[in-house]
């Protein structure tokens, strides 16, 4: 499976940034923000076939 993970801003909360990752990196990425206070939001990427 994969996930969203977007990045947000300390302000007003709107997304920065964004990237697709494996089930198997969310956790590192987590830890990473968690460790460093940056805010997060974490969703399952689209998988729709087009």
């Amino acid at each position: 499976m994969r996930f969203e993970i977007m990045r947000l801003d300390d302000v007003n909360g709107t997304a920065v940034d964004s990237t697709v990752v494996d089930a198997a990196s969310v956790n590192r990425i987590v830890q990473q923000a968690a460790s460093t206070g940056q805010r997060i939001y974490i969703r399952p990427a689209d998988t729709a076939v087009r």
